[in-house]
């Protein structure tokens, strides 16, 4: 077994069971990408097993903390069995579930999405990519599903060195389908959708923002950033008589419509604008449009603490105009998913939104991801999509 030895005081986090070992920490040692290493101190006490990547700044991450495991293929799935059922106990109330939530779930870099009757992998580290075989062996057995699709395509994969992959890794067919969530449907295609196909993560912001709508009332409802109308269709399910939902994305735009339709709802109470959303923002606010309810869900601004300075400024100006167009009495959704940014930055960046554009409100509540996509105590990392409920005062 190879073994990397790290530098005096560098063992702090492992002891922490933290996962990751970063480049500066190591003294000495290496070994081939995704190779397991054992982890010591500085003076030869043991750490850790980890997956060797020797081209990542995240240098190896820890698959086990005790001594006395031994990592392969019976470590591998005794892992994926523990997070498919810790799931099956969740009884989500979807067909679209997180089933792997990388080093959440104790298989750093490996993400795994069920649709129906379809699973999305993303392999996203060394480690993982070693042991694909093994994990698309196990996750057939486990599940009890013929097909799975690879979407290695996220940029962390070139972090790793490791090129971009996609396409049936099990079984075959379309790649189109549907999944059911709470009394909704929803349209995607795993080849080419974000992530894995679908933003599952924000299956309980939906239903909490519909049960909003419904709760004020709200007729006008604007959603920025809209992607494929999730929170669209939520809006419309909680009464909303007006819904203007805002992309880029013109495929994206497509799909939007086609959930509306797909859920039975009246077209004629959804408009969809392909345009940027802060010039779309300053647009309304000249014309002095007003909504009950908003919906900002950006796209990831700051994937590191690097980035949290330029984000924090991006994310304060589309918070700033969200808050003067949302009426008085009426509810701001509002979330970052940008690892940089933690949630104590957050709340502060739209604090000083508030103040910029002479809006007060409440914090009615605090939104994460959904529960299939855990944070463990020992990874705070985990906590990356961090949402305010905000109710404007008056």
């Amino acid at each position: 077994m190879k073994v990397i030895r790290l530098r005096e005081g560098r063992e702090r986090s492992l002891l922490r069971r933290h996962p990751w070992v970063f480049d500066s920490a190591v003294h000495k040692g290496g070994a081939d990408p995704g190779e397991t290493v054992r982890v010591e101190s500085h003076d030869g006490r043991f750490l850790a097993w980890a997956a060797f990547s020797p081209a990542s700044k995240i240098r190896a991450r820890a698959w086990s903390f005790d001594e006395g495991d031994r990592i392969d293929p019976a470590f591998v799935r005794a892992r994926l069995q523990e997070a498919v059922q810790m799931r099956a106990r969740l009884k989500v109330p979807s067909d679209g579930v997180r089933l792997v939530h990388g080093e959440s779930d104790g298989l750093p870099g490996l993400v795994v999405d069920r649709y129906g009757n379809t699973l999305v992998a993303q392999f996203l580290s060394a480690g993982s990519e070693r042991w694909k075989k093994t994990i698309a062996d196990a996750l057939i057995e486990l599940t009890g599903l013929e097909r799975l699709y690879e979407r290695s395509d996220a940029n962390a994969r070139s972090l790793e060195g490791l090129p971009e992959v996609t396409g049936w890794l099990r079984g075959e067919g379309a790649t189109e389908l549907a999944i059911a969530e709470h009394d909704w449907k929803f349209a995607l295609d795993v080849a080419t959708g974000h992530k894995t196909g679908f933003y599952l993560d924000q299956r309980e912001s939906r239903a909490r923002f519909a049960d909003w709508v419904r709760r004020l009332g709200a007729r006008r409802v604007l959603n920025c950033y809209c992607y494929t109308g999730g929170f669209t269709v939520a809006a419309l399910a909680g009464g909303a008589q007006e819904v203007t939902s805002i992309d880029s994305s013109a495929p994206a735009l497509e799909r939007a419509r086609a959930n509306v339709a797909l859920n039975g709802f009246d077209a004629g109470r959804a408009e969809f604008l392909d345009a940027d959303v802060n010039a779309s923002l300053r647009r309304f606010i000249e014309a002095g449009r007003q909504f009950d309810a908003i919906v900002l869900d950006p796209p990831k601004l700051a994937p590191t603490v690097a980035h949290a300075e330029k984000a924090a400024r991006a994310y304060k100006d589309i918070n700033r105009l969200g808050l003067k167009l949302l009426a008085p009495g009426g509810v701001l959704f509002t979330y970052s998913c940008s690892g940089g940014i933690s949630a104590d930055l957050f709340h502060k960046i739209v604090a000083s939104a508030g103040t910029d554009s002479g809006v007060d409100g409440y914090i009615a509540d605090r939104m994460g991801a959904a529960p299939d996509h855990p944070m463990t105590l020992a990874f705070p990392e985990g906590e990356y999509l961090k949402g305010l409920v905000v109710l404007r005062k008056g």
